[in-house]
């Protein structure tokens, strides 16, 4: 027996941060002091605080270091883990109070948190499977095989109000029971690992933190609709996922847990990967499928449904990762137990993933009902440098922007549709009053062109205009004719796309125009940019009166556009200016300002 546990963060995040090197420090330095015997190191998956990596956590007294950093281990070692006594000043700083140091739980960022999707992520091991059986993990699985029958299973899935986590929102027991009423002599399971939104990372670290919860699920799903063969298809952009889903895999066909005679009931069912390119309309069920069918991903027409014509032509479900992650906890905890959490139409926990202008970026796990205000304000630590919220973007691509007059709705599926947005995948993007919404639009528009499969012409050529429209406000060259054809479009491709990534691609633009024409007209009319992001559109200007003349600003100005002589006014020529903001960065007295 071990008498300390370190945690380190083993997800992208702090691996990027340089995890894998503090590890093999700690094992050195462990090694040096004569502690083997004594102390276990155990990389996890994430935590959730992604922006304070790398990530260590000493139990059993729960000591969270942050930002450690390779040269701090001999003090931790020696001091904490030798003499007992905690590196107060390497803790992460919320921890630390007057009255000693306080459970990480208790902190503002996990405190209103509820871990049911990601329960084990930082708390096991992900590549050893014991240690997933250890938290309860494989238990769901045992209890259908030998006490559910499957109508049993879908009956649960039904009560507990799951919906799907990728995006739709589908009711998942619906779904299964969809394809448990379509007879075949094949059927598949299918997870959706291909993770494409922009400043989405939910799944990716459900995947690296605890993999086996999503192969358990998937043979629960198996066993509920009669098929023996699953697939995950995974972002080949996701080297650790992958990695750690092999050895998921590979350990559970050792214990029997995947393959023939599962539990020996006579159950066959087995799981294989499969690599996705990083195509944004492979995340579309139908795409997804025939990307895995080995042909070029692009969606095909609904009806059938993969219910009824899915992989192969066989019955098929398809589910995420997160949708997954929460099933063996429903199955062991029962449907009332999941129901009890969320909202009337919503049930259960949602996990998003925080960016933008956020003090806590990371990964957080909240009941549904929720109010935006609290993610933000008090699990999201507020908007840094004193700015004001102004909106927030959920659902990536195809979803939209919420603003500051929402700022106290509940997150649920029907709430955000409500307000010309919808939960997607769960990427949360946070935007302060230096952000532009119409650059925003057009940023979400450039990347839905990118990815666009090129299959029907409304999402092919009309994203594509749609774009010209947008680059054309943000130059200042368009006029209010453009905008009424910019806002017909997006009709147009919303009803007559033939996906889902079509059909949504227009939301990012539908709802800043509902909720900041004001901000359009400004562009077009005034051709002026009110929070001063397109480039276009700016100026800088020097106040004579502030300006001392320390020609910091020409030094510094790539283009030779700033004149003057030493102590003396400084003037910018605009025709030269590139508006870089070099010069404003620069000037230490504050005389630069852009309008």
């Amino acid at each position: 027996m071990y008498r300390s546990h370190v945690l380190v963060c083993g997800g992208t995040g702090c691996t990027s941060s340089g995890s894998p090197q503090i590890i093999e420090r700690l094992k050195e330095e462990i090694e040096r002091q004569g502690l083997t015997d004594e102390v276990a190191v155990i990389q996890t998956g994430c935590h959730g605080l992604c922006a304070l990596g790398p990530i260590m956590i000493v139990y059993p007294d729960a000591s969270f270091y942050s930002m450690v950093k390779v040269e701090d281990i001999p003090e931790i070692v020696s001091e904490h883990l030798l003499k007992g006594r905690v590196v107060t000043r390497l803790l992460y700083d919320e921890t630390v109070t007057s009255a000693g140091v306080k459970a990480l739980i208790d902190t503002d960022f996990y405190k209103k948190q509820h871990r049911v999707a990601l329960r084990n992520c930082g708390v096991i091991n992900p590549e050893v499977i014991d240690e997933y059986i250890g938290t309860g993990g494989y238990e769901a699985l045992g209890k259908v095989l030998t006490e559910m029958t499957p109508d049993d299973v879908i009956q649960t899935l039904l009560d507990s109000g799951l919906r799907g986590r990728g995006g739709g929102g589908f009711p998942t027991g619906l779904k299964w029971k969809l394809a448990k009423q379509n007879d075949a002599d094949q059927k598949y399971v299918c997870c959706n690992a291909d993770e494409g939104d922009p400043g989405a990372f939910m799944d990716r670290s459900v995947l690296e933190g605890d993999p086996p919860v999503v192969l358990e699920a998937m043979a629960i799903a198996g066993y509920a609709i009669g098929a023996n063969q699953g697939y995950i298809y995974v972002r080949a952009e996701y080297p650790i996922a992958v990695d750690r889903l092999k050895i998921a895999i590979e350990q559970a066909r050792e214990y029997n847990l995947l393959g023939k005679d599962i539990f020996g009931t006579g159950f066959d069912f087995d799981i294989d990967l499969r690599l996705g390119a990083g195509a944004f309309v492979c995340g579309e069920e139908t795409a997804l499928m025939t990307s895995i069918e080995g042909k070029r991903g692009e969606p095909r027409p609904r009806p059938p449904f993969p219910a009824q014509k899915g992989l192969f032509g066989k019955p098929t479900i398809l589910n995420n990762v997160e949708t997954y992650a929460n099933i063996p906890q429903i199955i062991l905890n029962g449907a009332e137990w999941f129901a009890s959490m969320g909202t009337e139409k919503s049930k259960g926990t949602k996990v998003f993933a925080l960016g933008g202008k956020i003090h806590n970026t990371g990964l957080v796990e909240i009941p549904m009902g929720t109010t935006l205000r609290e993610v933000i304000e008090e699990i999201g630590g507020g908007i840094p440098n004193g700015k004001r919220f102004k909106a927030a973007q959920t659902g990536g691509p195809s979803g939209g922007c919420i603003p500051a007059e929402h700022f106290d709705i509940p997150i649920d599926y029907d709430n955000l549709i409500s307000i010309g947005s919808m939960m997607g995948s769960g990427g949360l993007i946070v935007m302060d009053e230096d952000d532009c919404m119409v650059d925003i639009a057009k940023f979400f528009l450039e990347f839905t062109v990118e990815e666009s499969c090129g299959k029907c012409t409304p999402c092919r050529v009309g994203t594509r205009r749609m774009l010209e429209i947008l680059t054309k406000i943000t130059k200042g060259q368009a006029t209010m004719e453009d905008l009424d054809k910019l806002e017909e479009l997006c009709y147009y491709i919303k009803e007559n796309s033939l996906c889902g990534l079509g059909q949504t691609a227009p939301n990012p633009v539908l709802s800043t125009l509902r909720y900041f024409r004001d901000e359009y007209e400004a562009h077009i009319k005034e051709k002026r940019c009110p929070a001063g992001v397109c480039k276009a559109l700016l100026s800088y200007v020097i106040d004579r009166d502030k300006c001392r003349g320390c020609t910091l600003c020409a030094r510094n100005c790539p283009a030779g556009a700033i004149i003057g002589s030493v102590k003396n006014p400084h003037v910018i020529d605009t025709e030269k200016c590139v508006k870089c903001g070099a010069c404003m960065e620069k000037c230490k007295f504050g005389a630069i300002t852009k309008k």
